[in-house]
């Protein structure tokens, strides 16, 4: 009788959705405003660096919404017959994982890019100290966005844009470094925001300066490959050792069976 009721629920739920007497769209849509306290600080960029800059963000955050508002509604019907603040406590904490799971995903994406980013970075630094050498620092870095690696956009965006609203301070090339947090990020910002605002007649010292930073991530880059290829193929080694070793003891083995089989 109790999942007769919850059915009975679902359908009227159903109907009066689809006959457009209950809108949830429109319910999640009025409620904009208060979702949006929700999300999290970096949410669109790891949305941008997932998906690409041309990604719905606010279409992905609407169905966070609506998969944790179906959950919590489901639960809550599916206790009907026993409902108390404990279980109305419960389907709200359920809602809030379910909302919360697209983002840890996003999480995990980017924490798993993070030594693709480290192997990028030296590479893209490199092309823009080219740039740099006939441009002034902001608008090589703008020159620079599309020929980027797709994964430093979101960021270099988000860069330029906090530059061309007057902000002349190194905290935009730190908020860069905070974003892709790899190894010397840090000291790169500041190297190029100090190459940004230097005078003129010592703009050649410190490209120089940039120059044979950049080299040395590059050289750190190369050696990092290396060592990883290397662990590689002892890694290979190792487990075809194994194989080949474990063959021959079963084969032994079987032979010594056999033997005292006869």
């Amino acid at each position: 009788m109790y999942f007769e009721f919850v059915i009975a629920m679902g359908i009227i739920i159903f109907v009066l959705h689809y006959s457009n007497m209950m809108d949830i769209r429109k319910f999640i849509n009025d409620g904009e405003p208060y979702f949006k306290l929700l999300m999290e600080d970096d949410y669109q960029f790891l949305v941008s660096l997932k998906y690409g800059a041309d990604v719905d963000i606010q279409k992905l955050y609407s169905l966070r919404i609506r998969n944790a508002m179906i959950v919590i509604f489901i639960t809550i019907f599916a206790l009907l017959s026993r409902l108390n603040f404990i279980y109305i406590l419960f389907a709200f904490i359920l809602g809030y994982g379910v909302f919360k799971l697209p983002y840890m995903n996003l999480k995990s994406y980017y924490k798993k890019n993070l030594h693709s980013i480290n192997q990028m970075l030296p590479y893209y630094l490199k092309s823009l100290e080219i740039l740099v050498q006939h441009y002034t620092v902001p608008v090589a870095l703008a020159r620079s966005v599309s020929t980027a690696p797709e994964i430093f956009k979101p960021g270099l965006k988000e860069l330029i844009a906090k530059i061309d609203a007057g902000d002349s301070s190194v905290q935009p090339y730190m908020d860069f470094a905070i974003m892709y947090p790899v190894r010397d990020s840090m000291r790169m910002m500041r190297l190029l925001y100090r190459l940004g605002v230097g005078s003129q007649e010592n703009k050649q010292e410190q490209l120089q300066m940039f120059s044979k930073n950049v080299s040395s991530l590059q050289n750190k880059a190369r050696a990092q490959r290396y060592k990883e290829r290397l662990e590689n193929m002892e890694n290979q080694t190792m487990m075809m050792l194994f194989c080949t070793g474990g063959g021959i003891l079963l084969l032994l083995l079987y032979s010594m069976t056999f033997m005292i089989g006869i």
